[in-house]
């Protein structure tokens, strides 16, 4: 395998919706340069980086894939993101790891709502992109429909490089504006070889429309092209190649190409402009200053192999065999068998230099998001900003004794994807699980099953609600246990009264004339404390509240601290339910961005779930509504907002605060509740 220096390397991320192409594209441009052997398809799971039983089965991309091409004396590492929205977490992960992006559109559906979400994270890192329209084949294809849709929906400032020869199944050929050329294909067949032919004279309208979009938007980048371009005279390729570079590195200028992945029609092209226009890792700036800096940005775990670890090197050269320093975890860890990815398959290098992905085995404590470097010049590079875990339930395994199991198995997958995140609850006994959404959990349980042996279900997650008191009342707790010898006395006389919310539990000690002896009362209070988590109500946690022991007595033999904890467990248990006990639910803050032509829909639910809608404003492109709605509404309710709003709406949430719950609602969970315990 030839080392490339870091002018000769390109990092790729190709990005996009869900089933737009992706994968197809990325298997046809290794295939084409060579790199790979064979070119896979989608419905036979033979792609070259979708391998995994998860992705062969769905037909889709879960996790980032890894390959590279070699063209023109250049490797392009090939990162391959997954579209829908459950995975957006890879997706970010591989374009924080490339230096551009090719945004792929499917030539029948144009722009989607993932198109939008990548297309956004591309603005934020201010990459150079180009787009290309794939499956230019398929029935329904409209190059020029496309191209108004990439035009309204993500920027005026796309322009064509290249037109279909004709749409759909008469699709056989592609239109260079910048040679004037057309590369003709046999119809129907997969080869990326074609005959160059001069321009067809029934294209010669359509050529000249978008020539002149070309040509315009390049010459302004270009105070000299467009004196050129003004006079009539014709621009080199080479001089308008480095106007075209120039512009998309700030940003002006996004090109678009099109062709077909699986007929492999275009895709010379593409491998040719992405060496061409795409910036080498040394004319892009480095996040961090040192003699050598790497980051991990993806854990895998392979049959017997263990952990995989992908990783950037930003700054340095690596050899096989190199130690580096861990300052995340202040390790040092021995590279060994040093690699890079050609989808599943892992090729060993000597080395590897500054702009280079590649992958090593069986690091002990080194992760993903973990920096490398040298320990004399210890640094950590930034941590790529992932999307936040929306999504929240509760998971149970199947068969009784494997609850460790599962917990190390959900750690395990946390490595490997860390937009999945769970804990265990101790004041709900509930395994909590979040993540990106309903598919999202589906594969995790998959993979659990699949590779821990853990046979887990998803449940609803339990709430924490709370009590509280509402009126004032008086009363005796009495203890009193005698069973031949020593005996049990302690009685109490306490008051329960409200306190403001959020002031918790205060205890009062007003015995005066020592009818308790001190080093009793606490034991008292305690007692109160113990009854007070079982609530009253519906058997959650009573808080504030403030409880006054006023009166009792003891028995000089057979009182103690057991007797009086007893009294006042006792005292609370008949005190408390004539204070007039009610439920607390907790309210979350909730804040949802949707697109205008949804939010009547949008307002409509949250009002179905009790939420009190506090106010919409306009957003960048979205409508933001704030509101409060009670956290026992919002189970499932990614899935709502992404069905209402076709997958363009988000949201985030925050606890607010913990408010008197309905009568309903309260007799719905003191049943539900009381239904558990005879269970």
């Amino acid at each position: 395998m030839t080392v490339y220096a870091t002018e000769a390397i390109r990092n790729v991320a190709f990005a996009g919706h869900g089933a737009c192409g992706k994968s197809t594209l990325v298997d046809a441009l290794a295939f084409v340069s060579g790199s790979s052997r064979r070119h896979g398809s989608i419905a036979e799971g033979t792609t070259l980086t979708d391998y995994t039983p998860d992705e062969i089965e769905r037909q889709h991309s879960i996790s980032l894939g890894m390959g590279y091409a070699e063209w023109m004396q250049t490797k392009i590492n090939l990162i391959d993101t997954p579209g829908y929205l459950d995975f957006l977490g890879e997706a970010t992960t591989g374009l924080y790891t490339a230096d551009a992006a090719v945004i792929v559109l499917n030539g029948t559906s144009g722009v989607e709502v993932g198109t939008e979400k990548i297309w956004s994270i591309c603005d934020t890192l201010q990459i150079p992109r180009i787009l290309f329209v794939t499956q230019m084949d398929k029935e329904r294809a409209d190059f020029e429909r496309v191209f108004d849709d990439v035009r309204t929906h993500l920027s005026p400032k796309v322009v064509p490089v290249e037109i279909p020869l004709g749409n759909g199944p008469e699709f056989h050929g592609i239109i260079n504006l910048f040679t004037g050329k057309t590369q003709e294909y046999d119809p129907g067949t997969k080869t990326s070889e074609y005959t160059e032919v001069d321009l067809p004279a029934g294209f010669k309208s359509a050529y000249a429309k978008y020539d002149e979009q070309l040509t315009e938007a390049i010459a302004a980048t270009d105070d000299e092209l467009l004196e050129q371009y003004l006079s009539g005279e014709s621009l080199s390729r080479p001089r308008v190649i480095a106007a075209l570079k120039r512009a998309m590195m700030a940003g002006e200028v996004v090109p678009m190409f099109v062709g077909s992945g699986m007929l492999t029609y275009g895709i010379r092209t593409l491998l040719t402009e992405i060496v061409e226009l795409f910036p080498t890792p040394a004319e892009v700036s480095v996040p961090v200053e040192a003699p050598l800096v790497g980051r991990v940005f993806k854990t895998t775990s392979e049959p017997h192999v263990g952990d995989v670890t992908l990783f950037r090197l930003y700054r340095g050269t690596l050899r096989n065999g190199d130690e580096v320093f861990n300052p995340d975890h202040e390790v040092v860890e021995k590279l060994n068998h040093l690699s890079i990815q050609q989808g599943k398959d892992r090729i060993e290098v000597d080395q590897l230099h500054a702009g280079d992905i590649g992958s090593v085995a069986k690091l002990k404590d080194t992760h993903t998001g973990d920096t490398f470097c040298q320990e004399a010049n210890p640094i950590s590079a930034p941590s790529i900003p992932l999307p936040e875990s929306i999504a929240v339930s509760g998971v149970v395994v199947k068969n009784r004794g494997e609850e460790d199991k599962l917990a190390a198995g959900l750690h395990r997958l946390h490595e490997e994807d860390p937009t999945f995140n769970f804990e265990y609850n101790s004041e709900l006994g509930q395994t909590l699980i979040r993540g990106m959404g309903e598919r999202h959990f589906d594969v995790i349980l998959g993979r659990l099953l699949r590779k821990y042996g853990v046979e887990a279900e998803l449940v609803r997650p339990r709430v924490a609600y709370r009590e509280t008191l509402k009126g004032q009342a008086a009363g005796q707790g009495k203890h009193k246990k005698q069973s031949g010898g020593r005996g049990q006395y302690g009685e109490c006389r306490i008051r329960l009264s409200p306190l403001p919310r959020g002031s918790g539990y205060e205890f009062v000690n007003a015995i005066t004339g020592g009818v308790i002896p001190s080093k009793y009362v606490p034991a008292v209070d305690r007692g109160i404390q113990e009854a007070a988590v079982r609530g009253v109500v519906a058997g959650y946690p009573l808080v504030d509240f403030r409880a006054e022991c006023y009166d009792g007595s003891y028995h000089d033999v057979d009182s103690n601290e057991m007797s009086f904890k007893m009294a006042g467990i006792l005292g609370f248990r008949n005190v408390a339910p004539s204070c007039r006990p009610v439920l607390l639910e907790p309210l979350m803050d909730l804040t949802v961005w949707t697109p205008e032509d949804v939010l009547g829909d949008v307002l409509g639910d949250l009002s179905s779930r009790r939420g009190q809608i506090l106010g919409t404003e306009p957003d960048g492109r979205l409508t933001k509504v704030t509101a409060v709605v009670p956290e026992g509404e919002l189970y499932r309710y990614t899935t709502t907002l992404h069905s209402i709003t076709h997958g363009r709406g988000t949201f985030h949430r925050e606890f607010h605060a913990y408010a008197e719950a309905p009568a309903d609602v309260t007799e719905r969970i003191a049943a539900e509740n009381k239904s558990a315990k005879e269970d």
